[in-house]
């Protein structure tokens, strides 16, 4: 019973993230040659095939053993995230003389080339995982990158969960396809390659066909750079409607002139009115 509640607990969890490891012995087990043996039985079968007994086997001990250390499947998983998430922690340090936009991309950037090297990571999914120290500093790292821009506190922690989501969702993608081709033994091209009787009919979609024959499915945009080009464009146009009411003192909603403070935030509404009135916009996503 005391190893379910530690299972469910995740102060427990919280406590083992910021656990550090001492001096380990060679042969010996300890929590973080767990940990990495996780994560490469995972890099090489993804989540579906990462189980305590696989980790067990992998370290050479019995399944019991590794219960004295991490006490289940899921709190082993929240300590892999972790783990890789160390790999990519200062990925917008180097941009940082280049501005908000150099920041925010060479964090997504990094976190995609991080979900390349372990695709498992996109299977992790819901919004219960406790986060660790290097998965809190990522975040932490997305937040400064637009934190001084002008937006308000709530739309900086909007952006910064946008970019990640779509990062996630890329790397989702790439892992239900790589898992698709390994159960079906056929990659992507053969076996959309073999589907004659679907194209045969398509040449009654008018839309379809013209970009077919103009050869639009040739050569298709990489979705990642597409998207993350057009993602930081939104962004840009977002702060640069904050810049632009607070070059002309005008409010963002209506036009109204806004006195702005000798000092501290400029005002971007000329009302309670306008301001609930951008509020409803955003959540309902209007313009």
């Amino acid at each position: 019973m005391g190893g379910k509640r530690k299972a469910d607990d995740p102060d427990y969890t919280v406590e083992l993230l910021w656990q550090r490891d001492g001096a380990e012995a060679r042969q010996g087990l300890s929590l973080g040659r767990i940990v990495r043996a996780g994560v490469e039985l995972a890099d090489a079968e993804g989540l579906a095939g990462l189980s305590m007994r696989k980790v067990a086997e992998r370290l050479g001990f019995t399944t019991m053993s590794l219960y004295r250390h991490v006490s289940g499947r899921e709190q082993l998983i929240d300590l892999m995230c972790d783990a890789v998430a160390g790999e990519s922690v200062g990925a917008g340090d180097a941009a940082e003389r280049d501005g908000w936009r150099s920041r925010l991309e060479a964090c997504a950037r990094e976190g995609w080339a991080l979900r390349r090297r372990h695709p498992w990571l996109a299977e992790v999914r819901g919004g219960r995982h406790v986060p660790g120290p290097n998965v809190i500093a990522c975040y932490e790292q997305m937040l400064a990158a637009v934190a001084e821009t002008g937006l308000s506190p709530s739309e900086v922690i909007a952006v910064a969960g946008l970019v990640g989501r779509f990062v996630d969702s890329e790397a989702l993608l790439l892992a239900e396809t790589a898992e698709t081709e390994r159960r079906s033994g056929l990659s992507e091209e053969e076996w959309w390659g073999s589907r004659d009787t679907l194209f045969e009919r398509l040449n009654d979609y008018p839309t379809i066909a013209r970009l077919w024959e103009e050869g639009g499915f040739d050569q298709p945009e990489d979705p990642f750079e597409f998207g993350l080009a057009r993602l930081l464009d939104g962004i840009e146009l977002l702060i640069q409607r904050y810049k632009t009411s607070d070059e002309t003192g005008v409010c963002v909603v209506c036009g109204t002139p806004v006195e702005q403070p000798a000092s501290g935030r400029p005002k971007a509404y000329c009302s309670p009115s306008c301001r609930q009135r951008a509020y409803r916009r955003r959540r309902t996503g209007q313009d």
